[in-house]
């Protein structure tokens, strides 16, 4: 029973003392670390919050050293003050007047060996002592610097720069460069690193850019140190001169001596021929003035010599002077005319050129547009051909006047065509009826104004009546070379008056309705017998173009025939397709 309430006890005291003691507030756990740099102030907190009926008697800083224990830094008593260690008197100090309140060091100028574990030691009444542990790491910013190396032209492999940098913890460093060189890294104690850059120098590298980058942690970007490879080589020498030509009595010629090198030259020489420059010519800066005309004897080699530091650079320049001058204002007046001509007889021709160029052109133009023309009219008139050989084809009425239209173009399309075969072809008549054409060649089939095919008879006729068909022929045809539109002379003929052929009416064959058998041609006599050929032609014509049947004369299957009323002749009866 006594050990149940000493348990008791104590656990009501423990209770008690833990409400009633304070905490840090700064920095809450027990251990931590901190950063700081090298020439700058390092604080190091350290704040306690003294609970009820608590309060803080003392504060002492304490530094942990690796060969012996701690060693006191600083000390503050809420009734003595404080006092400062002999090794820290002077470098540190309390941030807060009250130490005992807010009891954060002050280390004003931070060094390398500022670096090391802290300790904060608070004692209190009456919980006793508390601590809280820092371990502070200083870095130092880096000091680094490029170092070049002047080259030479002809040395060997070697050094062309270096950049070295030392700090804590150690940077890194790197070159940027177009150059293809060699890189050697090094690194040493308390931060020391380097890097070496080296190449085999020629003159093309002079003025390159070998800049030093050095990386640290706590930079955002890189730093770089700028820098520049220098190659040092003797003057490259080059002579331009000031005109193309030279020439006996030209004013102001000039030579220029152009020098390049590394170092910049010093100095610029002229020769002539090996020896001292002619009469009248002097040295400007880098220039060979001639301050009179120029001789014949000026001609030589001239020789330009540059020096500078590594050594000396020399070119040579042929200098011709000619006796005359092959300028233009030099051309006499008789060349100036040939030259004058020549051109004007080139401007023309080419001028003709262009003349027959455009009217060859326009003639081109010209002919296609007449080509598209005549194509357009063709079409147009086969259409309406076309057009009209439907009508006629599909027309159901006999009466002629009830088709003018179709009746106008069959009138002049046929006259057209007896225009046509009066020029091509003779007369053929004979003493017995044909069916062929009045100017048709034996064989064919010729139709009237309508496109009907026509038989003729041969017959007498009176003085009277011959007087008055041939009045009528002549109105015909001046009435036809009117609607047709040809000139008179193409207008057809009218077979010769002695042997007039009319159309034959119904019952003028006889011999041809009562033929029992089928017709057959008859035999051909000689060939100068006028009658034997009229015969001849009837009876091709007929066996072209009609066959018996029933003992009636009829027209053969064709898809344009056209056939003639017997009892009135010139009528149409209709059109017969197959």
């Amino acid at each position: 029973m006594d050990l149940f309430r000493i348990k008791t006890l104590l656990l009501l005291l423990l209770f008690y003392a833990t409400r009633s003691r304070g905490a840090f507030v700064d920095p809450v756990e027990p251990r931590t670390s901190q950063r700081s740099k090298t020439d700058s102030q390092t604080r190091l907190p350290c704040r306690y919050q003294v609970g009820p009926d608590e309060n803080v008697v003392q504060v002492t800083w304490y530094k942990e050293l690796p060969d012996r224990p701690r060693d006191q830094m600083i000390t503050a008593h809420y009734s003595h003050g404080h006092s400062e260690s002999l090794p820290y008197a002077g470098r540190v100090r309390f941030e807060s007047s009250v130490p005992t309140e807010n009891a954060a060091l002050l280390i004003p100028s931070t060094e390398e060996s500022d670096e090391g574990v802290y300790i904060c030691h608070i004692s209190t009444y009456p919980n006793g002592n508390f601590e809280r542990i820092i371990a502070l790491t200083v870095w130092s910013l880096p000091i680094w610097s490029v170092e070049p190396v002047v080259m030479r032209e002809g040395q060997p492999f070697g050094l062309a720069a270096s950049c070295r940098a030392v700090g804590r913890p150690a940077p890194t460093l790197a070159w940027d460069t177009p150059l293809a060189g060699k890189v050697q890294n090094r690194s040493g104690e308390n931060g020391a690193v380097s890097t070496l850059f080296s190449v085999h120098p020629l003159r093309s590298m002079n003025g390159k850019r070998l800049d030093c980058l050095m990386w640290y942690p706590g930079l955002q970007q890189p730093e770089r140190r700028t820098n520049t490879l220098e190659v040092q080589y003797p003057p490259e020498v080059k002579i331009t001169p000031g005109s193309g030509h030279w020439f006996v009595g030209m004013e102001k010629a000039e030579l220029v001596c152009h020098a390049r090198g590394q170092p910049q030259v010093s100095s610029v020489t002229w020769k002539w021929n090996d020896r001292a420059l002619p009469e009248g010519v002097v040295v400007t800066e880098n220039k060979l003035l001639f301050r009179r005309a120029l001789r014949l004897n000026d001609s030589g080699v001239y020789e330009c010599a540059a020096l500078n530091a590594v050594g000396a650079g020399r070119t040579e320049y042929e200098f011709t002077v000619a006796e005359r001058s092959f300028r233009l204002a030099d051309i006499t007046s008789d060349s100036r005319l040939l030259i004058l001509i020549g051109a004007g007889a080139g401007l023309l021709l080419l001028l003709m050129v262009l003349v027959i160029v455009f009217v060859n052109r326009h003639h081109k133009n010209k002919h296609k547009k007449l080509e598209m023309e005549l194509s357009e009219k063709t079409e147009e008139i086969n259409s309406l051909s076309r057009q009209t050989s439907l009508r006629r084809l599909n027309s159901v009425s006999s009466d002629p006047r009830s088709q003018p239209e179709d009746y106008a173009l069959l009138r002049v399309d046929s006259r057209m065509k007896q225009s046509q075969m009066s020029l091509e072809r003779p007369l053929y008549r004979g003493s017995q009826a044909t069916l062929a054409g009045r100017w048709a060649p034996p064989g064919d089939v010729v139709v009237d104004a309508l496109g009907r095919p026509v038989v003729w008879c041969e017959r007498e006729m009176d003085p009277e009546l011959e007087r008055g068909r041939r009045a009528e022929s002549c109105l015909k045809s001046s009435n036809m070379s009117l609607d047709s539109g040809l000139p008179s002379s193409l207008v057809p003929l009218k077979p010769p008056q002695e042997d007039v052929l009319v159309a034959c009416r119904d019952g003028e064959l006889p011999h041809l309705r009562q033929a029992p058998e089928p017709w057959s041609p008859p035999a051909l006599g000689p060939a100068d017998d006028d009658s034997d050929s009229g015969s001849y032609q009837l009876s091709e014509a007929l066996h072209t173009h009609f066959y018996y049947s029933n003992g009636q004369l009829r027209p053969r299957p064709h898809s344009n025939a056209i056939l003639l009323h017997p009892s009135r002749p010139g009528s149409v009866i209709r059109n017969h397709h197959v």
